[in-house]
């Protein structure tokens, strides 16, 4: 998964769901934290989109608590044939950089060593930092993973301007990078940060189970994106 052109990923913790996703996505985003056997369903998986397999921190969104065995999960989830990319936080990364094997900096190691891509990620659902702050954050994201993500959360149409203002400039200077605002303010952002650089949208297949705030589903973003082209 190179993230050359934009990618419309599927989440979902099921991956039964994937027949469904296919009209429309290009990839899905496995969501191990909120799986209940994850390892298991992929050892299943048979389907025929790709995967990113992401397994998020309760502190950034998820279902998964901090810890060594979440790593070594997203470890092990790298290495199936059919997970091209994995999302790993910005915060796992730098605070275990030379922590050794069961570091974050190691996960991001070994999946590069099984031909799997990384995005490195961060989330903030207080609010949306300064546009300094977000180009310091996304940045970082980018030195350490092969895109940069950062999801906040906007209170006011400024704040999907500034992340907007900051998706371009990045996208311009030849980083790979995937924005969004989350929240029902920015909402839109998801349908339109591809238009300033944005490399991926996030919707779930099923409606009822969006896995952050102010999501679409995956067909009307569809839709959307397509309008938008």
């Amino acid at each position: 998964m190179n993230f050359e052109s934009l990618v419309l990923a599927a989440a979902t913790a099921d991956l039964a769901e994937e027949p469904a996703a296919r009209e429309h996505a290009d990839a899905v985003e496995f969501r191990l934290d909120l799986a209940s056997d994850p390892l298991v369903a992929l050892d299943a998986y048979d389907g025929e989109l790709p995967l990113l397999a992401t397994n998020r921190t309760e502190v950034e969104g998820g279902g998964a608590a901090e810890g060594p065995k979440r790593l070594d999960v997203l470890r092990q989830a790298a290495e199936h044939p059919g997970v091209e990319a994995i999302d790993i936080e910005l915060a796992a990364v730098t605070e275990n950089e030379h922590a050794g094997e069961d570091g974050g900096a190691d996960v991001v190691a070994h999946a590069r060593e099984h031909d799997a891509s990384v995005v490195v990620s961060a989330h903030d659902f207080s609010g949306t930092p300064p546009q300094s702050e977000l180009r310091e954050t996304l940045s970082r994201a980018c030195e350490h993973g092969d895109i940069g993500k950062f999801a906040t959360t906007a209170t006011s149409i400024d704040d999907v301007l500034a992340l907007l203002s900051v998706t371009r400039d990045l996208d311009a200077d030849g980083h790979r990078v995937a924005t969004m605002a989350m929240g029902a303010t920015g909402r839109h952002s998801r349908a339109i940060a591809p238009l300033y650089g944005s490399r991926i949208a996030y919707a779930p297949v099923d409606p009822d189970a969006a896995t952050a705030p102010g999501q679409y589903d995956l067909a009307t973003l569809a839709d959307l994106l397509d309008a938008l082209r």
